[in-house]
């Protein structure tokens, strides 16, 4: 038996409106300073170190609007009836390097939905691709999150 209807994989190709950050050095300096990196580079707010990316383009909730396990709601990621999600994998493919003064617009798009059989049962993977482009239209990164409904 599928878990993948018709509807669920209609999804497939939807994005989220664009979002566009401005990087600044401060923040690169926070960022950098928090996840304990040595290069001075980063320490002085020149370059974002890798990761960065990934807050940037986070919402700012209120905890009144976040899920029960503390994240966002992700509309992209579709509840798969009798499923929990669990993290799949992250996979970033670093073209450009993020510096201040940066003005990043990324699109999400729900790239993927397949099942597999596990040996504890069906297995939906869910795949959202993240495009990052700076104002000349150059790809910045990409990057692709899968989430795994068990």
């Amino acid at each position: 038996m599928t878990l993948l209807g018709a509807e669920l994989l209609a999804l497939i190709g939807t994005s989220a409106a664009p979002q566009t950050q401005l990087v600044t050095r401060r923040d690169i300096r926070k960022y950098s300073i928090a996840t304990g990196q040595r290069q001075q580079r980063y320490l002085d707010g020149d370059e974002a170190p890798p990761m960065f990316h990934v807050a940037l383009f986070w919402p700012v909730l209120p905890l009144s609007e976040l899920a029960a396990n503390g994240v966002a709601i992700d509309p992209l990621f579709p509840d798969v009836p009798g499923k929990r999600p669990m993290a799949g994998g992250l996979k970033i493919d670093f073209r450009l390097p993020l510096r201040p003064g940066d003005e990043l617009t990324a699109t999400r798009t729900l790239t993927n939905i397949y099942e597999k059989q596990g040996s504890s049962g069906s297995l939906v993977f869910v795949e959202v691709t993240m495009r990052v482009h700076n104002p000349q239209g150059e790809l910045v990164l990409t990057e692709k999150t899968t989430r795994i409904m068990k």
